[in-house]
């Protein structure tokens, strides 16, 4: 079902051009055509000021306009009228029985509900987490994490074939630490005087794994060097974060490796390719450096030229070092070939999920691909804020974070993805403990999965009282009254929605509405009853048509949340 608007969009761009056609409005260039639901009830369901905005072009009064829209406006099985308003708006109202008859078409899409077709079955990739494996995912990296595999869920609903995708670096000074780190701990396990590195990883789920590894390895590894310890850590925390993970209903298809592109040359190509172009040169500082960075560098003795990437020819406010002058790349090199990897494994559209502590290093890298010649818009960046804890500091090296698996434990999977969604991913997030632990309408969670569990409830009922499971078939749904009304046409906001949400890289948004359809539910559910001894038969089968079309809806938007949709609560 494509959405209402989208459907009205296109009735009134044929309205124009019939009027066109027949001289009621002269030729001109049709601009895009806007369609939101209505404020008020009173105007209608659905309003257009597309009148508005053509008075310039049309050199016409918007009332004639929106009169001239409405004369040749087509016919449509499901608005009942199209209605002008000053001073230029077309207003549109759903059809009653058109809307009721929604009900069965909602229960016959079932799981498809919704889903539309705007990748036409094309790969798209979603890179999220991508934390390196040097400890457990705290809930720092747990937006990241619900924000990428909400956005991978809109990908499909929307017809792209998509692959999720999780990239990191096993290698490098952090990954050294964290082998000498883990050294230390099972030194220590094995009673030897052993002290962490400087800044070395401090948590105690180092000393889990050195007790792990004792108890696989004894006292065979005193005299082993860093490296044996490194590749354990490794193994064991990338366990513990797929573990993690599943817990929350993530799913990984591929793991990058950074090194890949180091072992297959393409870093050192990208860099050739950058400077046949034009776009590199070596420095001690950038070209056209201020005089206070000038004396920084004299002060401090700087000699040794760093690379550096001309991203300012691209638009950037200054150039970017590629290679440190100690001939080591910056994050942005490989990024750029592994960028380049993405694109050459056939992905139309990439999504990278990042905290807004990356955003130079993505806009760098787009400069990059745009520099070599690739379409730098087929990927799109989404940066988050960072969630915080009460006063709580997060990190993995002090050892001093909440992790993931805490969270879960306090207040399960769906509460956990559903507060990492309920903002917008630009906006700083608080977690709220004391509400995601609550069971009542105060936690969105509890009141959103309730609107099922009450649904469930119903069709509980009827089973008890010996009514067969089609006891619904063939109702009469004419005897729906308002109440019903009302949520069936919020229901059918849920393909706008999906797009709205695609469209803007926006998952937040399906968890709004989500809580808006739940308030929407719950009223009504006090006053339609099913099986009550003043509620003739007719009526309870169509209402139970209705519950039945109701939780659908339910199991729907809290599917595409990445939520379980239980039955008892």
């Amino acid at each position: 079902m494509k959405p209402l608007p989208q459907q009205i969009q296109h009735l009134i761009r044929e309205a124009i051009l019939a009027a066109q056609q027949d001289g009621t409005l002269p030729v001109f260039d049709l601009p895009e055509i806007s369609v939101n639901p209505a404020k008020k009830a009173d105007q209608g369901d659905y309003g257009s000021p597309v009148a508005l905005a053509l008075a310039k072009p049309a050199g016409k009064k918007p009332l004639d306009i929106a009169d001239a829209i409405k004369l040749h406006f087509p016919q449509a099985d499901f608005l009942q009228s199209v209605e002008v308003a000053p001073p230029g708006f077309v207003n549109f109202r759903l059809s009653e029985n058109w809307v009721r008859q929604q009900v069965r078409t909602i229960i016959a899409a079932g799981e498809t509900f919704g889903q539309q077709d705007i990748g036409h079955g094309k790969k798209a990739q979603v890179e999220f987490v991508s934390a390196n494996p040097t400890g457990p995912l705290h809930i720092g990296r747990t937006r990241g994490a619900i924000l990428g595999d909400t956005l991978a869920n809109l990908l499909m609903e929307c017809g792209w074939t998509v692959e999720r995708e999780y990239y990191f670096n096993n290698a490098g000074a952090q990954m050294t630490l964290l082998g000498n780190s883990l050294k230390a701990r099972y030194l220590q396990s094995l009673g030897q005087d052993a002290e962490l590195p400087e800044n070395g990883y401090q948590g105690d789920y180092l000393i889990t794994v050195a007790e792990e590894l004792k108890a696989e390895v004894g006292s065979a590894w005193m005299q082993a060097d860093w490296k044996p310890f490194k590749e354990y850590a490794e193994a064991r925390i990338f366990k513990m974060i797929e573990t993690t993970l599943a817990r929350v209903g993530i799913k990984f298809d591929h793991f990058f490796n950074e090194q890949f592109v180091y072992d297959d040359q393409s870093v050192w190509e990208v860099l050739e390719q950058l400077r046949s172009k034009g776009f590199i040169y070596e420095a001690v500082t950038r070209e056209g450096a201020a005089e206070d960075e000038l004396d920084k560098a004299r002060k401090e003795n700087l000699t040794k030229p760093a690379v550096w990437f001309r991203s300012t020819q691209l638009g950037d406010k200054e150039d970017r070092v590629v290679v440190k002058s100690n001939g080591e790349p910056t994050y942005v090199l490989p990024d750029i070939a592994y960028h380049i990897n993405k694109l050459g494994r056939g992905f139309e559209r990439i999504i990278d999920v990042f905290g807004t502590d990356h955003i130079i290093e993505a806009q760098t890298v787009a400069r990059g691909l745009q520099a070599l010649g690739y379409d730098a818009s087929k990927v799109d960046v989404v940066l988050h804020q960072f969630v915080t804890f009460g006063e709580n500091k997060m990190s993995t090296r002090a050892g001093n974070y909440v992790t993931l698996d805490d969270l879960i434990d306090e207040v399960g999977r769906d509460v956990v993805r559903y507060f990492m969604l309920a903002r917008s991913a630009d906006s700083h997030l608080d977690f709220n403990f004391e509400k995601a632990k609550e069971q009542s309408n105060e936690n969105p969670v509890y009141y959103i999965q309730n609107a099922h569990v009450r649904c469930c409830g119903i069709f509980r009922q009827v089973e008890q009282n010996g009514y067969p499971e089609n006891w619904d078939e063939g109702a009469d749904l004419s005897l729906l009254g308002a109440g019903e009304l009302a949520f069936i046409r919020k229901a059918l906001e849920l393909p706008e929605q999906l797009v709205f949400a695609y469209e803007n890289l926006a998952p937040h948004q399906i968890a709004f509405w989500a809580l808006d359809l739940a308030r929407v539910f719950h009223p009504l559910y006090d006053d339609v009853r099913v099986l009550h001894s003043e509620v003739p038969e007719a009526l309870a089968r169509a209402r139970l048509q209705f519950y039945r079309m109701a939780r659908v809806v339910f199991v729907r938007v809290l599917g595409i949340m990445g939520m379980t949709a239980p039955e008892r609560m």
